[in-house]
C-alpha cells in the first residue's frame, strides 16, 4: 500500500487508516484477526478513541504484537486537564503501550469547547504534558465543525488534524475546502474522517451498516472513487468507517491508487446531486 509523509513529523502512513471502531463488540479473536490482516494488506495507522465503546480493550491485546511498527493514534473527549490526563492514562493501559504517536483533541465542533480547552485547567495543558513526558510524539485534533477547526489551527501549532473530507459535503454543501487550505499553508499533516460517507440515514430506513451513523458508499466501485476523491487533495491518509467489510474496499482501492481525472470528478459531482449531505453548509 502506498505511504505518504504525515506534515512535517517525518512518519510515513498508509493511505488507508483503520478505524477502531471496526473492532467494537468483536471477540478477541476476531479483532486479532482483522488486525492481522490489516497489517497483511500493508496498513501501519491506527486509529481509536475511548468514545468507541470496547473498541480500546479489543484492539489493545490485536495490536500488541505489531506495535513497534505501527503508528497508533488515541484520542480524548474530555475538554479539561484532570479530565484528559484520566482518560490518557486509561487509554495507554487498555491499549498496552507506553506512548502514543498522536494524541488528539476528539471531535470539538463549538466554540465553547475550544475556550474551555485553551483556558486556564483546559485539556491543552494535558496534552502538553504528555508530550513532555514522552506518553505522545505529535498532538492534533479531529473536529466535525469548520469554525472550530479553523480557531484550533489559529490557537496552537498542532502537528495534524482529522478532519471530515467528504465528497458528497464538498460538492454539494462546500463543506472542507477552507479547513484544508488552512491546514495545508500551515504544514500539517492532515488526517481524513468520512472518505466512504455518502449521506445521511433516512428517517426509517434499514440499517444496513449498524456502526456506522451515516450511509456509506453502496459498492467497491464507488468506495474507490470516493476514496481517490479524498486521497487527491493535500491528505496524508484516510480512516476506514466502521466495519470490516468497508475497511477491505478502502483497502482494494488503495492497492491500485491512481490520480482522480476530471471526468471521474465530474462524475462523483453528478452522484452527489440530491443526496443529504452529512455535514452543513460551510459558513
Amino acid at each position: 500500500m502506498e505511504t505518504r509523509v504525515l506534515g512535517q513529523t517525518g512518519r510515513r502512513l498508509s493511505v488507508v487508516g483503520f478505524g477502531g471502531i471496526v473492532v467494537k463488540d468483536t471477540t478477541p479473536e476476531e479483532a486479532s484477526q482483522l488486525v492481522a490482516e490489516a497489517v497483511r494488506r500493508g496498513v501501519n495507522y491506527f486509529d481509536v478513541a475511548p468514545s468507541y465503546g470496547n473498541a480500546q480493550e479489543r484492539l489493545g491485546p490485536a495490536l500488541e504484537p505489531y506495535r513497534k511498527d505501527v503508528f497508533l493514534a488515541c484520542k480524548t473527549g474530555e475538554r479539561s486537564r484532570a479530565g484528559a490526563q484520566a482518560e490518557l492514562k486509561q487509554s495507554l493501559e487498555l491499549l498496552r503501550t507506553d506512548h502514543f504517536d498522536l494524541y488528539q483533541l476528539h471531535g470539538v465542533t463549538t466554540m465553547a469547547e475550544v475556550e474551555q480547552i485553551f483556558a486556564p485547567g483546559g485539556a491543552i495543558e494535558a496534552l502538553l504534558e504528555a508530550r513532555d513526558k514522552g506518553q505522545t510524539r505529535f498532538l492534533g485534533f479531529s473536529a466535525h465543525s469548520e469554525e472550530a477547526a479553523l480557531a484550533l489551527m489559529d490557537r496552537f501549532s498542532f502537528d495534524t488534524i482529522l478532519f471530515p473530507i467528504n465528497w458528497t459535503c464538498w460538492f454539494q454543501t462546500g463543506f472542507g475546502p477552507k479547513v484544508v487550505e488552512r491546514a495545508h499553508d500551515k504544514g500539517m499533516g492532515i488526517l481524513a474522517l468520512k472518505a466512504l460517507a455518502k449521506r445521511a440515514w433516512r428517517e426509517g430506513e434499514p440499517r444496513a451498516w449498524p456502526k456506522c451513523w451515516y450511509c456509506p458508499v453502496e459498492s467497491k466501485e464507488e468506495a474507490a472513487l470516493a476514496l481517490r476523491f479524498t486521497l487527491s487533495k493535500p491528505v496524508t491518509a484516510a480512516v476506514s468507517p466502521s466495519h470490516a467489510e468497508l475497511l477491505w474496499w478502502a483497502c482494494d482501492a488503495a492497492g491500485s491508487l491512481a490520480p482522480l481525472t476530471a471526468a471521474e470528478e465530474q462524475e462523483l459531482k453528478r452522484r452527489s446531486e440530491g443526496l443529504e449531505a452529512i455535514f452543513p453548509h460551510s459558513d
